[in-house]
Parts: C-alpha cells; sequence; structure tokens
C-alpha cells in the first residue's frame, strides 16, 4: 500500500515515515500541501496522513476544495489541534479520521491499514485464491495451511496480485502501488522481489508472466497438480 504523508516538521516527518515504513507501507512524505497536491495529481494513494498547520495554513480549507471537485481518497488528520470543535470540523472538510498529537506509532499504524482497506473497493479483511489465503488484520500468508514468511514488500506485491487475482498485472502498476516516488520503474526491483515471492509460495505455481505485460495470478496448471 502506498501513503502520502503530508507533515511540515521535519523530525516528526522522519519519524512517521520511518513507522510506516517499517510496517510495510510504500510512503512519499512532503512538507506542505502544494507539494502534496501535485503528488495527488499524479497517483492514487490508499491513505493520506495530514497534518493541518501547514506553512501554506490550515490544510483542511485545501481539503475542502478537493473534496468538492470530486476527490474521494481516504484522510487521516493527524494534527495537535485536538478539541471537539477542531475534530468537528476535521470531519466536516473531509476527513475520514481524526489522531491526535501525540500518538502511539502501533495507533496510526492501524488506523491507515483501516482506512487503507475501506477505501480499496471495500475489500475483505481476508482474501483467498486456490489455496493461498491472506489475513490482512494480522497480516498472515498461507498456502495449503502452511505460514508464510514474507518481506514487507512481497506482503505488498502479493496483496495487489490478490486484489486483482486474475487479471494481468504490470510492472509499472506494481511500482505504483507498492514503492514509493524514489523506486525506478525501469529497473529489477520488481523482478527480485517477484523471484524471492514465487520461491516462497512453492509449487504448483500461481504467479505466471505474461510476457511483455506483467504478471497473473492464475490458477496452476492441472499438469503441476
Amino acid at each position: 500500500m502506498r501513503v502520502l504523508l503530508i507533515e511540515d516538521e521535519p523530525d516528526l516527518r522522519d519519524l512517521v515515515t520511518a513507522g510506516l515504513k517499517a510496517a510495510g507501507y510504500a510512503v512519499d512524505a512532503v512538507g506542505d500541501w502544494p507539494d502534496a497536491a501535485i503528488l495527488l495529481d499524479l497517483a492514487d494513494y490508499d491513505c493520506v496522513v495530514l497534518d493541518r498547520m501547514l506553512p501554506s495554513g490550515d490544510s483542511l480549507y485545501a481539503l475542502d476544495r478537493r473534496r468538492r471537485a470530486g476527490w474521494s481518497g481516504p484522510v487521516l488528520c493527524l494534527t495537535a489541534l485536538h478539541t471537539l470543535p477542531d475534530r468537528v470540523d476535521g470531519f466536516h472538510s473531509g476527513a475520514d479520521d481524526y489522531l491526535a498529537k501525540p500518538f502511539a506509532m502501533e495507533e496510526l499504524v492501524v488506523r491507515v491499514g483501516s482506512l487503507a482497506r475501506r477505501a480499496a473497493h471495500r475489500l475483505p479483511v481476508h482474501l483467498a485464491h486456490a489455496d493461498l489465503r491472506m489475513d490482512e488484520a494480522r497480516r498472515e500468508v498461507h498456502r495449503g495451511g502452511i505460514l508464510l514468511t514474507l518481506t514487507h514488500k512481497e506482503y505488498a506485491v502479493l496483496r495487489h496480485l490478490l486484489v486483482h487475482r486474475e487479471t494481468v498485472v504490470t510492472r509499472t502498476a506494481l511500482v505504483e502501488h507498492c514503492w514509493d516516488e524514489m523506486a525506478d520503474p525501469v529497473s529489477n526491483v520488481v523482478d527480485a522481489v517477484m523471484a524471492g515471492l514465487r520461491r516462497k509460495l512453492g509449487p504448483p505455481p500461481l504467479i505466471h508472466t505474461v510476457r511483455g505485460h506483467g504478471f497473473l495470478l492464475g490458477r496452476p496448471d492441472p499438469d503441476d497438480l
């Protein structure tokens, strides 16, 4: 999943970025709304974490304008403005959740994950395909009843393939949804993660390469069963 963090205080921005990345999210982080607006026009984010008081002013005004223009991405306000009127203003302006500073990183990670899952076409917590099972709440993956140990990137790539199972997913789509803006779409990062993921999933193969197009999470070949 890909998260946009908008926070003007550098130390806190670095701390939140590190915490979200440690939880497996790809994170783009900026310090003010004008920079965020550019990224929002270029990419689809699973969640936006938004500080209110930015150098350009209260970000709720910009959020409200974007909502009125039809943008529907999930937003969590992370702010020191924590009174009841502050929270009500946040929800009226289009925030989906509101977390006051100071906060616990574990709670922020859980709230971001909850918003992202709700926004992803109302996907269920449990995703399944053939004998593959993914539990989003526990961040666990089983195949044939066996628990697999996946890296954060392997988990993110597999999740995207599960969401779009039996549909060809391009390398570009995987980079856009599973890596941050620093990733090089022409590098071999996708192939490297895919190789590790295939090895851990084991036989018979579920992830198939569609030459010139991308990857397909399909059914095992009957000859492999």
